[in-house]
Parts: structure tokens; C-alpha cells; sequence
């Protein structure tokens, strides 16, 4: 299990609220996405994407162990942490002392998205971590727990454990990836972003995580099934992403403008 919210409505972890929420709805395949042919550069990208969804998180191997390092330094990293179990990760949203616990599930490459996020899109990253912005609820969805969620979303909107996708939405992406071999990671950041959009749009709370997480699928679906995208940089919600850099630098900018005034 990737993680367990105690509720009585589904925000558990992940063969509650994960499992729960898909389940439930049954992925409708039209005949014609059967019969479509990868491009070389297509097949080697998905099979290896599919590779890295079939590593589980291992708390023994050192690799693993320093991913998870890593992320807590840009977290927080003023902040030394005393140890790969300690009270500290609660801080950043796992659900107990020991985050391995909450990688079952989803496996290496939800860590690698939280990576991923926090090393190319800091400022969302640090937005996402430390809700900043918005009219934000009292009970907040946890950040490290709720990232791996949206991983797990993905991977099955995009049926990506299928030999190749058998949606629209699945389909598009494969073409994206074939041209961008990080396409997954970016579509993760985008995703991550949306749900929280749609978290303060909705006004919602710890127990409606599930519906803001099926809201953002079905409008990532629709992003995703648009005719004229080819790259992940050309969905309408990556603007969250670049807005959430922008105003990080327009912050920045005038914090030294600040402090230039105080020389004179």
C-alpha cells in the first residue's frame, strides 16, 4: 500500500484510495486504438517508461535511499535529517516515520517524479510542498502522499502497463514521447499542478481528494486528446507551471530591488 488515509469516504492510500478510485471505472476501449504501429523511437521509449514503472521502491539498496536523501535536502535544506525512518518526513507529507511504506503501490517512479518536480520546477515544487497561494483548507491534502497519487493516476489514464496504450489520451502521449523521452516527468509536474488548481477551485478538503483527483484526470483527458499537441510544453495547463516559475521570479526580482534600495 502506497499510503492509508484513515476516512470513512476513500482518502486512503494505495489499495484504498488508489485501488478505489479506479476500479470503479472501467476503462472504455474503442477497437480502433487496437490497431495503430509504434515508431521505432516510440516502442524504445514506452518499453523503457514501462520499465521504470515495474521497479518497486527498495529501502535497502543505497541508490534508492540517497533519491530519497536528495529529496529531502531541497526540501528543506536548512533541515538535517536524522534518518531514513524518523518523525521528520511527516513534515513533508508521508504518511508515518517511514516513507518506503508508502511507495507500495506505484513503486521508484513516483520518487522520481517528486525528484523530478522539486530539481526543474522549484518554484511549484516549493509552492506544492508549502501550500503558498490560494484560500488553502484547514484539513490540506499531504504533499509527498498526494504525489504519489498523481503518479499512479497517470500511469492509468494513460494505460501504460497495457503493450501500448488503448485510449486516445494514451495514445497522444506515446507520440509526445517518442520526441521527448521526458515527457512523463513533465506531465507529472503539469499534473501535480492542476490538481491543486482544481483543489482551491473546488474549495475542497481532505476527505474530496479523491474527486479533485477525478476531476484533474478527466480534464487532463480532454488536454490530451486536443488534435494540435505535441508536446507536453503545448497543453493549455502547463501555464500553471510556467506561471508558478514567474511569479517566483517576479518575487525575487523585487526582493532585490529591496535590498538595492537599502544601500543607498
Amino acid at each position: 500500500m502506497v499510503t492509508e488515509f484513515q476516512s470513512s469516504s476513500a482518502m486512503v492510500g494505495p489499495r484504498a484510495w488508489i485501488g478505489g478510485l479506479f476500479n470503479r471505472s472501467a476503462n472504455r476501449r474503442n477497437e480502433r486504438f487496437h490497431d495503430y504501429h509504434l515508431t521505432p523511437p516510440q516502442e524504445e521509449r514506452l518499453q523503457r517508461l514501462q520499465e521504470r514503472l515495474q521497479t518497486p521502491f527498495d529501502e535497502s539498496r543505497p541508490d534508492h535511499q540517497a533519491a530519497l536523501r536528495d529529496l529531502w535536502r531541497i526540501a528543506f535544506p536548512n533541515v538535517v535529517l536524522n534518518g531514513m525512518i524518523s518523525e521528520q518526513w511527516k513534515d513533508m507529507g508521508w504518511q508515518g516515520p517511514n516513507p518506503s511504506t508508502d511507495f507500495r503501490g506505484c513503486g521508484f517512479i513516483s520518487l522520481e517524479n517528486l525528484l523530478f518536480l522539486a530539481k526543474n520546477y522549484p518554484a511549484s515544487f516549493q509552492r506544492l510542498l508549502f501550500k503558498q497561494g490560494g484560500n488553502r483548507a484547514t484539513w490540506e491534502y499531504p504533499f509527498a502522499v498526494a504525489g504519489i497519487n498523481v503518479s499512479f493516476m497517470l500511469i492509468k489514464m494513460l494505460d501504460l502497463f497495457s503493450e501500448k496504450p488503448r485510449c486516445l489520451p494514451g495514445m497522444n502521449f506515446v507520440r509526445i514521447l517518442g520526441e521527448d523521452e521526458a515527457a512523463f516527468d513533465v506531465l507529472y509536474c503539469v499534473a501535480f499542478e492542476m490538481m491543486d488548481a482544481q483543489w482551491l477551485a473546488m474549495h475542497a478538503s481532505y476527505m474530496e481528494f479523491n474527486e479533485v483527483l477525478k476531476v484533474t484526470r478527466r480534464q487532463l483527458e480532454r488536454e490530451l486528446s486536443l488534435e494540435d499537441i505535441d508536446r507536453i510544453q503545448d497543453l493549455p495547463a502547463y501555464n500553471l507551471l510556467y506561471q508558478a516559475q514567474k511569479v517566483t521570479l517576479d518575487n525575487f526580482r523585487r526582493d532585490l530591488n529591496y535590498e538595492d534600495r537599502d544601500h543607498f
